[in-house]
């Protein structure tokens, strides 16, 4: 069961990986994520259907657009791939949950938004509203579905409770923290909350741990200096990701070590 799940979620999550690619070209340029169809950027030909298979289109016109062989950025198989292989990963770690499409939807938004954030520091209202009324409701039921309604009133609770600390921080440093993740907060804790209070503390916690050592590790580098603007929106995302996958283990660890 948990292997047929994790399947079916992974290619399923190649496919919605295209369309998480749509999502970050177009939404920081304000343009609409249905129509026009698929198209080039560069000569605006439409993507023929068969030039539109996940990962395996890419790689079998070389990166290049099959009319004006305009380079295709390696960022989109990427993505693909990588939004598979979050979806099979979320697919084994909730097989037979009813949460499943809640932290579906879940992976493959704050994969968007980690993109759009490096690319752009950018945070758009545009998906993470969405993401969080998605997931609130699809949370919402998955509570009544597995009888227990108050373990989404503890979601609702926590992601509250993640936004005003995160607003908190971020009235008292501006510079350090913008408000696009003061709102994604919210989300972030309403996803953990479903799971626990310590998965709450555990994902954020990791989220400011991811931010600090790479961020460490990019100014001893010289790669960024101290006055350079970093996005904390992926590294937010992975640390959530990182306790909805594997926060249970950490967990144990951390209190039986």
């Amino acid at each position: 069961m948990t292997i047929a799940t994790a399947v079916v979620c992974g290619i399923f999550g190649l496919l919605v990986g295209s369309f998480v690619n749509v999502v970050i070209w177009r939404v920081p340029r304000k343009e609409s994520i249905v129509r026009p169809a698929s198209h080039c950027p560069a000569c605006s030909a439409a993507v023929r259907p068969y030039d539109n298979v996940p990962v395996h289109s890419w790689a079998l016109l070389r990166g290049r657009c099959r009319d004006c062989g305009e380079r295709i950025p390696v960022r989109y198989p990427l993505v693909e791939l990588a939004c598979g292989v979050l979806w099979a990963g979320l697919g084994a770690r909730f097989a037979g949950s009813w949460a499943l499409p809640a932290f579906l939807v879940l992976g493959a938004g704050l994969l968007a938004l980690s993109v759009i954030d490096l690319e752009h520091y950018l945070l758009p209202n545009r998906v993470v509203y969405p993401l969080g009324i998605t997931c609130a409701a699809l949370l919402g039921v998955a509570g009544i579905a597995d009888g227990d309604p108050a373990v989404w009133l503890r979601a609702l609770v926590a992601g509250t409770v993640a936004f005003v600390a995160f607003f908190v921080i971020h009235v008292v440093a501006p510079r350090g923290m913008g408000f696009g993740d003061v709102r994604l907060s919210f989300v972030l804790g309403l996803a953990l909350g479903w799971l626990g209070w310590g998965y709450v503390a555990l994902g954020l916690f990791l989220g400011f741990l991811y931010g600090a050592v790479i961020g460490a590790g990019l100014i001893a580098t010289r790669l960024r200096s101290r006055r350079d603007h970093v996005p904390f929106g992926p590294f937010l995302a992975a640390g959530t990701l990182t306790a909805a996958l594997w926060g249970q283990s950490i967990l144990d660890w951390y209190l039986h070590r």
